[in-house]
């Protein structure tokens, strides 16, 4: 319960929309993914290896997120919005990673057979943004930012941004060396016109995403006073 209560508390720190630790473990679908990958693992390692699969696909049902049961995941891990991720089987992830939507950590070496590593290892702190892809068995380091849509198919080094396709890194990525910044970059180190076209992009979606919310709880407010009417 302590290991739950924590990831609630740093999923709330690391999104601004987030406004109680109720309303993440009702209502973010990346808390629910992570909660059934660690039923899904247990089975796993258990060598259950069907129950694992089936508890994994009523994830994916649930909230569109596809992790395999085989997959190593640490502590904290935040997965915002969340729909189209895919965690391959040989993935691991460290602690406090955050990951957005689209993600995609797959496999580049389908020649190395069941029980080969083809799949990223992702290290603690990193920040994955919605849409990147990272291929294969690469390292991602402490620290690391992956920008939105960059294709990364080779090792990043510690507290770097990676951007673009493929994927380059010639920018220390200070944000995460002082405190976590939501998208894991600012406008003030986007180095193109289209990638701060896509920063403002994703920026809009959450706030979007906040408004939702929002209009959806006064929805749920306004029900029972109008069925209250109905029944005068």
């Amino acid at each position: 319960m302590k290991k739950i209560i924590n990831t609630l508390k740093s999923i709330q720190s690391r999104d601004p929309a987030a406004r109680s630790l109720i309303e993440i473990a009702f209502l973010y679908p990346g808390f629910r993914a992570i909660i059934f990958h660690r039923v899904a693992h247990f089975l796993w390692r258990s060598h259950l290896y069907f129950l694992g699969r089936l508890i994994s696909e009523v994830s994916r049902l649930f909230s569109g997120i596809e992790i395999h049961p085989a997959a190593e995941i640490g502590e904290r891990l935040f997965i915002d919005h969340g729909v189209g991720v895919v965690i391959g089987e040989t993935t691991k992830i460290g602690h406090d990673v955050t990951i957005y939507h689209g993600v995609t950590l797959g496999g580049l070496s389908p020649h190395d057979g069941v029980g080969g590593k083809r799949h990223p290892t992702i290290n603690n702190s990193v920040v994955i943004g919605a849409g990147a892809k990272i291929l294969g068995p690469v390292v991602v380091h402490k620290g690391a930012c992956i920008g939105s849509n960059a294709v990364v198919t080779k090792d990043v080094p510690e507290n770097t941004l990676a951007t673009g396709i493929p994927a380059t890194h010639s920018k220390t990525n200070k944000n995460l060396e002082q405190n976590f910044s939501p998208y894991g970059i600012s406008l003030n180190n986007i180095d193109t016109p289209t990638q701060k076209v896509f920063q403002e992009i994703i920026s809009e979606i959450d706030k979007l995403n906040s408004n939702l919310q929002t209009l959806e709880k006064y929805k749920a407010q306004a029900t029972p006073l109008k069925e209250k009417d109905a029944t005068k």
